[in-house]
């Protein structure tokens, strides 16, 4: 069987990836992160996943290579890590009762051949109505400062939203769906 690379060091996309049975070799591809002003969104996430599994097939060049690339909007503004505690509360107060897009571009590169197959995912969170106390408790057990919008959706963070729409993984930062989908037209066995 083909090496199966996971361009991605995340702890939650290692997880999910893991929880699919499929054996894999994580590691950092070393690609420089860097906003193109003139792309959509979509097409962002699209681009740093590409460079992404394009920098890891340099170092594993007989490997089929997965990364990925996850985007959180608020209306229309990219949400970013919190720079601090403070920041983070302000973050999950502006999120109360309203809804955020998560979105994922993947990338599922033939190191080999150099065919590459890209989508992007979407899924929406609709937050709870949060009271003080929420976002006290949350910033007290959630970790807030390593993840964008300051929450994340395993463990306590959960707690924090009403309503997911789309596929769970995908906020997760990895659409494994879609990722399985890639491997097995790849010709990819998987189990």
């Amino acid at each position: 069987m083909r090496q199966i690379i996971l361009a991605s060091v995340s702890p939650r996309r290692k997880e999910i990836f893991k929880s699919f049975g499929i054996k894999f070799k994580a590691i950092d591809s070393g690609y420089e992160e860097i906003l193109q002003k003139h792309l959509t969104h979509e097409q962002q996430v699209v681009f740093l996943a590409v460079g992404k599994a394009k920098a890891a097939a340099k170092k594993f060049p007989k490997a089929i290579i997965v990364s990925a690339d996850t985007m959180v909007l608020f209306g229309s503004k990219i949400i970013g890590k919190p720079k601090n505690i403070k920041d983070a509360e302000k973050m999950l107060r502006s999120f109360s009762g309203k809804t955020q897009i998560i979105m994922t571009g993947v990338a599922v590169l033939d190191a080999q051949t150099g065919q590459v197959l890209t989508h992007v995912e979407k899924s929406s969170l609709l937050f709870k109505k949060l009271t003080k106390a929420d976002i006290a408790e949350y910033i007290k057990h959630g970790k807030p400062l390593d993840k964008a919008g300051g929450y994340n959706l395993q463990g306590y963070g959960f707690n924090l939203i009403q309503k997911i729409d789309g596929d769970f993984t995908n906020n997760l930062g990895l659409p494994m769906g879609v990722v399985y989908n890639f491997l097995q037209q790849l010709g990819i066995k998987i189990n």
